[in-house]
């Protein structure tokens, strides 16, 4: 549903964003190995920060959050249990339990979890501070590249709280008011969106029939 357009600036975002993280984390002498290890996290989260910038994952807290939990979870739980398959499983689990209890869910930290146990005793000779450089300067940074990157187009502003709300139903209208959605409805709206939006038409329709507490004639 999105253009050739949005679909050339969403890469573009991602290239420029890892970019400048890699750069940042070279000056800080951060090791090759680690670096390439970083291209699995940061790498997913340019994805989402370029690709899908208003997404709940994507947002500011959660591409922070995330990283920076998953990394300090990821480093106690190799001080305790070294062995690369149960500790990085221990440390994967434990950084989703976490993420979801602090409400920063961010799918890329699973991989931030994980890599003190790919790194062969790299991370541990950061202990802690690797939640701090690369991961936490890395994350932040992202996110500002995010909010930079994506403000000159009106449609992609990030975080989402920025984004330019559109004319929405006025308050006084009653529920009667409310049009039946098509098939064809949802694919212009998809399409004027010009972002890419991971949800079906189906699941949309049923969100619809929740919301307005009737059952759509196309369903």
């Amino acid at each position: 549903m999105t253009s050739h357009l949005e679909k050339l600036i969403s890469g573009v975002g991602g290239f420029v964003s890892i970019a400048c993280v890699f750069w940042v984390s070279h000056f800080f002498e951060t090791s090759l190995q680690l670096h390439l290890l970083l291209v699995a996290s940061f790498g997913a989260t340019a994805v989402l920060l370029f690709a899908i910038p208003h997404a709940a994952l994507s947002q500011p807290w959660n591409v922070i959050g995330g990283h920076v939990v998953s990394a300090l979870i990821g480093v106690f739980v190799f001080k305790i249990f070294p062995d690369n398959i149960w500790g990085a499983a221990i440390a994967v689990g434990s950084s989703i339990t976490a993420m979801y209890y602090l409400r920063c869910l961010h799918p890329p930290g699973g991989a931030t979890a994980a890599i003190p146990f790919l790194s062969g005793g790299v991370v541990n000779s950061y202990g802690f501070e690797y939640a701090l450089m690369p991961i936490g300067i890395g994350a932040v940074l992202m996110v500002l590249i995010a909010v930079l990157f994506n403000y000159p187009f009106a449609y992609r502003r990030y975080p989402a709280v920025l984004l330019k709300k559109t004319r929405g139903k006025n308050l006084n209208e009653s529920d009667e008011d409310y049009e039946h959605i098509s098939h064809a409805d949802l694919v212009y709206a998809l399409s004027e969106i010009e972002t890419y939006v991971d949800i079906s038409e189906d699941d949309l329709l049923r969100i619809y029939e929740v919301a307005t507490g009737r059952k759509h004639p196309n369903l």
